[in-house]
This record gives C-alpha cells, structure tokens and sequence, in this order.
C-alpha cells in the first residue's frame, strides 16, 4: 500500500476513525480540492495539455460526431461523441436503458477511420456492443430537455439564457453511467497504472465528463447558428462556466466502498492528512479573511442549490443557517497559534455534521502548498492477504480492538436485522430488500460487514475455548466459509479508515449516505436525492474552460478557485454580441 511522507509542515493529530468512519459523517462530506475533479483541472492546466476540436460534423438537430484531441506531454488522446435522434419514450435514467441521447468514449492514440467506424458501429450499444481495448472510458448521457430547449430558443433568438435555469438544474447533459477499468471489453486499469497521465483514481473518467461539458457548449450553439443564422449569439463566458454536466446514480455505487477498502483508505486518509496540515497552520489576517469569504462563498451556493427532497433541503438549510455562526466566530475571536484548532473544537461542538465538514473543507482550501501534493497518493494498489500462521487469539485481539463498533451491535434485535442487500437479475443491480417482508434474502449479497465480523467473532470465540493455541489456518479448515472475512480483517487492522463504522443492515441506515460519500471525492456538487436510493449530482460546475485551460496561467491560484459556483449576474443584459464559432 501507499506509504505516506512524513509531512514537513507543522500538523495536527489526526481524527479517529471512530469520528470520521461513521456512516452518517462520510455522507455529509462536500467536495474538497483533493476531489478528482479538481485535481484533474489542476494536472491538466500544471502540464499544459492542449484540447482541441478534431471533428464537429452535425446536423441541424445536432446529430452526429464530434471529436476532441486531447495532447498532453505524455501523449495523445481522442475523446469521441456520438449524438443521436431519442425519442421521449426511450428516454431513461436507469441503467436498463437501450438508447441515449449521447454516448461517447475516451481512446488512447490517434483515430482512424476504421477504429472510428468500429466505434460508430460499438459506443451507441453501450454494454451490448463489442468495444475497443484502447478505449480508456466508455459513457453514455441524456439531455435536460427543459434547460437545452431553453438555451437554444435565447441563443437562437439573440439573447443569453437565463442563469436561473442553471442553478435550478445546472447542466444541460447527465451522465447515467461512466465505465472505466475494463468493462464491456474497453482498456483495464493495469494499463493505466503506469500511465502518468491517469495514474490517479478515476482520473480518465473525469476526463470524458469534462469533454461532454465542452461538446455541450459547442451543441448548444450550433444548434442555435443553423436555427437563427443571423441572429444567433455564443453563450456568455460566465455561463458556460457556470455549466456542469450533471450525473443520476443509485445504489450500483455503494458497493464500491465496501469492496474496496483499501482504496478509502487511501481517499479518506488523504482528506484527513489534508485537514490535520491545515489545522497545524499559524492563521494571519489575509487567510482569516480568505476563510470569511469563502464561507460567505459556500453559505451563497448552497442557498442557491435547489432540491426537492425534504430531507435534503432541510440539511442544506441547516448549513446556511448555521454558517452566520461561524463568519461570527471569525470575525470576534483574537488572531492566535491555534485559531484553526479552536474553530474545529467549537464548530464540532456547536454545528450540525455537513457544517462541521463544510468549515474542514473551506480549512483545507486556505492551504494549497501543503494539500496539493497529496492528490499523488490518492491511488494504491489492493491486495487483501490472508496471515494463515497467526495465533488465533492474537487475531481475536485484533476483532476486539479494531472492529469494537461491529461487535457492539445486537444483532438479535429486528432494527439491527432489517435491510438485505441483493442483486437484481433484470440488471445485476444492487438493491436492498427489508428481511422478512421481501424476497430475495436468500441471494444476499456479503455487503454489511459488521454482521460478519460479529458472526466470525462468535464462532471464533467458541474454537478457541476447545483450541486455545490454534493458529488461523486450523479454525479455517474447521470453518472454511469464514476465510474472505479473516483475510480482511487481518489485512485491515492497520488502515483505520478503510470500514465504515456502520451496520448496513440497521434499520436507520440511509443509503444515499453511502452514495455522497463516493461522490464527494468525485467533486460532486448540488445533491438533488429522487429517493433515499438515487440522486443526481453536478460536476465540474464553475470549472475553467476549454480554451482557458489551453491558456493556463503560471499561477493557478486564481485559475483553480471554483468551488462553490455562484449564480452569475447580468448575463441576461450584457450586449448581443455577434455570432461565432466556438467549436
């Protein structure tokens, strides 16, 4: 595994696993800046890579391919787009869907006109079509027909579209799945491995989302010049930065963090990392204002974000109304060594959890030498090694010391028992089912792990009453079926943020936790839940441009600061500027 330098700045002690483990934590963490989309934004403008159109052949309705050249110092590669006629019927969200308004992949190398017939032929099928090894990502996206119909109709009429329309959806593309790591046939991960370009995690795939956002632009606009030739207008800079490309994902991804928990451990270790040299920082004024504003900053954003679940809309306005709070806190406290150690105790002290978190992530922000370089460890390599030879008591100890909040639970009791997680044979989709009440228990999938370890512990326990000096390989050939837990156990005592803290099957257990907690470190932005079992999310919302990136500044300070997007102001009555190419 990663081993992680000793840091040589000043930094506090890290939280225990036992405060940032927990289910109910990890789902209120926000993007940070070591989420995967900003440091793409970041690698990619450090390194000069230089996007390009290659091809933009479409028709009136936008229908057809595009092409984008990605150069980087490294290397060469092709995003390429299909965009095709869908009919309202055929539209869908859900991963059983057949047919997309878009599909498109990302391709090592050049393109040729056989390997760009064999995808024209492969990418729209999706999961039934035979892709190519040197795809590195195969995706798929469908319009927001509300906000895309707007955005035509103003550009094509002259006018800017109406920023609002953005904060209330801000996208005008979402993705409803992005393939990476040798799915469906496409490049597998060892390939990228070595590969200094997309060696960090879900590097590539963040990439094709980020072309998607660009081609959206370009769509859009096209789409209007041949509606309105001699009226149509480019859309405003500020708000082609102020559009993401939105994401709707369920329950396929919360077995994600539960069979890799090596990978975690790396992210929320890495997150921690970053918090601890934060908060062993010695704050001047200019960084306690640079705090003040960036609260003011996320307070406004998250004022802005709309959603229509209860649930949700009632944490967000707990964060705004919480936030005052803490610009308060700032403002009154004496400039001390330890303000930063002061402001998390009271802000653990006084705010609910998002807000907590949100402070940690803004904390984080202040200090970009020290967090920066943390983004290159993000990765590791997984492998789960079974320690056949260890004394059965010592491993024992270990359950008992590492795995007490498993052991914990009574699992005797009904709410502790009540969710099952099975896979559904229309789609082998990750569902969860209440025990007892409806089918499937007995296709359980091994997802909760505090049941396991609670179970293993037990009969554990009782072969060593008979066996006091057994050794693991003894209780494993009396009790093979318990060998995939043993191997995890003993290959996990010493990463203490690789297990949530959590039992899945609790009755309280809320998966769309589960879901924001993968897709906070994907850099996810304006959580709009449908259900406590799917959302959708935006990303890259505020990011630089394409043709800001190819002009990327020496100092990136500026350049990188777009968390937190704020609906942009008098776009709608800026001067109808004349129509032009953007593509």
């Amino acid at each position: 595994m990663t081993e992680f330098a000793s840091p040589s700045v000043a930094s506090a002690p890290l939280r225990a696993a036992d405060d940032v483990m927990p289910l109910e934590r990890l789902g209120s963490l926000p993007a940070s800046r070591l989420s995967f989309v900003r440091s793409l934004i970041r690698q990619m403008a450090r390194q000069r890579w230089q996007i390009s159109t290659a091809r933009f052949d479409l028709d009136a309705q936008g229908h057809g391919v595009a092409i984008y050249r990605l150069q980087t110092p490294q290397g060469r590669y092709h995003g390429v787009i299909f965009s095709q006629h869908l009919e309202d019927d055929q539209r869908s969200d859900r991963v059983i869907a057949q047919a997309w308004d878009v599909t498109f992949g990302v391709v090592e190398g050049d393109v040729d006109d056989a390997l760009l017939e064999q995808m024209a032929a492969n990418v729209p099928l999706q999961e039934a079509g035979r892709q190519h090894p040197r795809l590195l990502v195969l995706s798929r996206a469908n319009r927001s027909l509300r906000n895309f119909a707007h955005f035509v109709a103003a550009l094509s009429a002259g006018d800017q579209p109406d920023p609002a329309w953005l904060t209330r959806v801000g996208y005008l593309y979402r993705t409803t799945a992005v393939y990476g790591n040798g799915k469906f046939g496409i490049a597998d991960f060892v390939r990228l491995r070595d590969n200094p370009d997309f060696q960090r995690p879900f590097s590539a795939q963040m990439l094709a989302v980020y072309l998607l956002r660009h081609f959206s632009i370009g769509q859009v606009e096209h789409i209007a010049r041949r509606r309105a030739p001699e009226r149509a207008v480019p859309m405003a800079t500020e708000l082609r930065r102020y559009l993401g490309i939105g994401n709707s994902t369920g329950l396929g991804m919360a077995p994600f963090l539960i069979n890799h928990p090596q990978l975690i451990q790396q992210w929320v270790t890495c997150r921690e990392t970053a918090l601890a040299l934060a908060l062993g920082q010695t704050p001047d004024e200019e960084s306690r204002q640079r705090l003040i504003a960036l609260t003011r900053r996320a307070m406004q954003h998250l004022d802005q974000t709309v959603t229509e679940d209860a649930d949700q809309g009632a944490r967000n306005a707990a964060i705004v109304a919480a936030l005052p709070e803490v610009i308060a806190w700032l403002e009154e406290v004496p400039l001390e060594d330890d303000l930063w150690q002061q402001l998390a105790a009271w802000s653990a002290r006084t705010l609910p959890l998002e807000a907590q978190e949100l402070v940690n992530t803004l904390l984080i922000e202040l200090y970009p030498e020290q967090v920066d370089p943390l983004e290159d460890q993000m990765g590791t390599e997984e492998r789960l090694e079974l320690i056949p030879d260890m004394p059965l008591v010592r491993l024992k100890q270990l359950i008992e010391t590492h795995y007490d909040w498993a052991l914990a639970e009574d699992f005797g009791r009904p709410e502790a028992r009540h969710w099952f997680w099975y896979r559904s044979a229309e789609k082998e989709e990750p569902r969860l089912g209440v025990r007892g009440v409806e089918p499937g228990a007995e296709k359980e999938l091994p997802l909760a792990i505090a049941p396991r370890v609670h179970h293993t512990h037990g009969v554990l326990s009782a072969f060593l009453e008979a066996n006091p000096r057994a050794l693991v390989v003894e209780f494993l050939i009396a009790h093979p079926r318990h060998k995939d837990i043993v191997r995890r156990i003993q290959s996990m005592v010493e990463t203490p943020y690789g297990e949530i803290h959590t039992n899945l099957w609790h009755r309280d257990m809320k998966p769309m936790h589960l879901l924001r907690t993968k897709l906070s470190f994907f850099g996810a932005s304006r959580f709009d839940p449908k259900s406590d079992r799917w959302v959708r999310i935006t990303l890259f919302q505020g990011a630089p441009l394409v043709e800001e990136l190819n002009a990327a500044p020496r100092d990136l300070a500026d350049f990188d600061d777009w968390s937190f997007p704020l609906e942009p102001q008098g776009v709608m009555h800026e001067q109808r500027q004349g129509a032009g190419e953007t593509s």
